[in-house]
């Protein structure tokens, strides 16, 4: 089930200030629904287990609120925040989720009501500065911000060679210049709080050849290769890949290492 973007009563939601950088997710927001990958639930228990109390968390980028929904689990209230008005329109619904279009950088929360601040997939399209004075202003005494990214993906060894040659080789200048942070594992991300453990993770399904490629489609590197008038590149992939991946309904694994940034606010 799909609904728009709903706004988060009683938090005071305020105006936005007009972004300045692109937002590669303005639009494409019903393919991201039902292409990107889900969460496992290990990372949602990881996540809930953080917060000093299950009042509210917030998760920031949340796109078609993949791990928003999955955050209403265990809180009492779950705010998604995301500036695209595309990824809202086709969130998924929780009766205990609302969303908001808002930027990282101005959180329309008070001060002091948060538990968990989450920014899966998103953090390092951020101004992090602002972010992070912004996640501290809303944060509850003892509250915890985590940053979660999954990085390249990996395929069975007899479709990797293929992936890796369009991957590294053909669209790999076509990413935006944050898409190195998610390749570091967000190693390489500013991070001025006292840090946390956290478990190792990933992300794995089983995917039709269909699938996958639907997923590759939706990335910002693809988008940018057919505004660069290649997207022939990205035609040839896929029916490259289709044919190794064998019958169109076989499920092939695939897997995305996550990374965790986890402190206290």
């Amino acid at each position: 089930m799909r609904s728009r973007a709903r706004v988060f009563d009683g938090h005071g939601v305020s105006g936005l200030p007009k972004q300045a950088a692109r937002n590669w997710f303005e639009r494409g927001g019903a393919d991201y629904a039902q292409f990107r990958p889900l969460y496992p639930p290990q990372l949602t228990a990881f996540l809930c287990g953080l917060a000093p109390t299950r009042r509210l968390a917030l998760d920031v980028g949340c796109g078609n609120g993949q791990l928003t929904v999955a955050l209403a689990q265990c809180f009492d209230a779950v705010l998604g925040l995301d500036p695209s008005a595309s990824q809202l329109a086709h969130a998924r619904t929780h009766e205990r989720v609302h969303y908001a279009a808002a930027r990282a950088e101005q959180l329309p929360l008070q001060a002091g009501t948060v538990d968990l601040v989450v920014a899966a997939q998103a953090a390092h399209w951020f101004d992090l500065t602002r972010f992070y004075a912004e996640a501290r202003r809303v944060a509850r005494p003892g509250a915890t911000l985590a940053l979660v990214s999954y990085g390249v993906l990996q395929l069975p060894v007899d479709l990797a060679p293929c992936f890796r040659h369009f991957y590294a080789e053909q669209i790999h200048a076509h990413w935006p210049a944050p898409r190195r942070l998610v390749e570091a594992g967000y190693r390489d991300l500013p991070f001025p709080f006292a840090e946390l453990g956290a478990p190792e993770l990933q992300i794995r399904h089983w995917w039709r050849a269909d699938e996958f490629v639907g997923y590759v489609s939706t990335w910002s590197a693809v988008r940018r290769l057919a505004e660069a008038g290649q997207a022939a590149l990205f035609s040839r992939f896929a029916q490259e890949i289709s044919a190794l991946w064998g019958h169109p309904e076989r499920l092939r694994p695939v897997t995305w290492p996550i990374s965790l940034r986890v402190g206290r606010l």
